[in-house]
């Protein structure tokens, strides 16, 4: 199998994350999601926490990182914990995930989940590019029943987490319409389930 790099982007409870860890587990690949922010954050010099909730929130992000970059460092205020950001450009942030994605991936056999990294990895030789989606009100449904969310919660957290993934493209890749040409593979969780949706992606990988 010449496949040696699968990403997988995904919406809210459309099964992403359980696809990504049955492909890891097939092809003994790594899976890196909270790997990614870990290892962005000792890069950084920060809290996988402060990692984690500026990828969550890029328009304090950057309002931060062009603050600092303006701001000489100071050894004993705020600015000291962030060594690796100190004069960064506006596009620092994205630098540094895209960076931790690329070095991820260099190594080869892993299944790298969400951080949009299909993006900077497209072209790369061995790679399959996947996108898990499914309807909004099919994501609802299954936060209500597996994650035992009021309706109104589910919805609220399902919006949210949409618009945060269009913002995150629109501002990090420049990427305004999100398009099934993305992606080598669309996996679409409403009808076919996600086991199965798991074995569409690993006979993908293994077509390569």
């Amino acid at each position: 199998m010449a496949c040696t790099v699968l990403t997988i982007s995904r919406t809210l409870a459309a099964g992403g994350e359980e696809i990504g860890f049955t492909a890891a587990m097939e092809f003994g690949f790594r899976y890196a999601d909270e790997e990614i922010i870990v290892r962005a954050a000792e890069t950084a010099g920060v809290s996988p926490q402060t990692v984690a909730e500026m990828e969550h929130t890029p328009g304090l992000v950057m309002r931060i990182i062009e603050a600092m970059a303006h701001t000489p460092p100071d050894p004993e205020g705020w600015t000291a914990g962030y060594p690796a950001l100190i004069g960064e450009s506006r596009a620092g942030y994205q630098e540094l995930i895209e960076r931790v994605i690329r070095e991820t991936a260099a190594k080869g056999g892993v299944v790298i989940v969400a951080h949009a990294a299909s993006v900077p990895l497209t072209g790369m030789k061995g790679l399959l590019r996947s996108f898990v989606t499914a309807p909004r009100e099919t994501r609802i449904a299954r936060l209500v029943r597996d994650a035992g969310m009021a309706e109104a919660e589910a919805r609220k957290a399902t919006e949210e987490s949409d618009r945060q993934r269009r913002e995150y493209l629109r501002r990090f890749y420049d990427v305004r319409e999100e398009l099934p040409t993305h992606y080598d593979l669309v996996l679409n969780t409403d009808v076919v389930t996600v086991p199965a949706a798991a074995q569409l992606l690993i006979a993908a990988a293994k077509s390569i």
